[in-house]
């Protein structure tokens, strides 16, 4: 069953707050990442520095996985302009509602989504 305009414009609401946390989170670990080491009045001990280049790097992979949701959130906004949101991207087939109301920004079925991740569809 398609979504009535007014999920549609939930959805959007939705979107548009996630994107808008997503974009602070970005902002806060870049920032974050950026600071000089003397800045944070870390030890110049050698294991230390290494606790400090680790944090680094999970700042690195958490703000990655942020940009990857951004990007999905993107797309769920374009497919609500173009009037394909709740479709999926690969078959074509309907979002079930509880889909997308855990995640706003799925563009594909749970099927299609399994078989993309398990390298089945290119």
């Amino acid at each position: 069953m398609p979504l009535k305009k007014s999920d549609i414009e939930r959805f959007k609401k939705r979107l548009l707050e996630l994107k808008a946390q997503y974009m602070q989170m970005v902002r806060h670990v870049s920032e974050e990442v950026k600071v000089p080491e003397e800045a944070k009045g870390y030890s110049q001990h050698q294991a230390d520095e290494g606790t400090d280049d680790f944090d680094r790097s999970i700042s690195l992979q958490v703000s990655g996985e942020e940009f990857k949701i951004l990007r999905q959130i993107d797309r769920a906004l374009e497919k609500i302009e173009d009037n394909s949101y709740g479709k999926c991207d690969i078959t074509g087939d309907e979002i079930p509602l509880p889909r997308l109301e855990a995640i706003p920004y799925a563009t594909m079925t749970v099927k299609a989504q399994e078989m993309l991740e398990k390298g089945l569809l290119q």
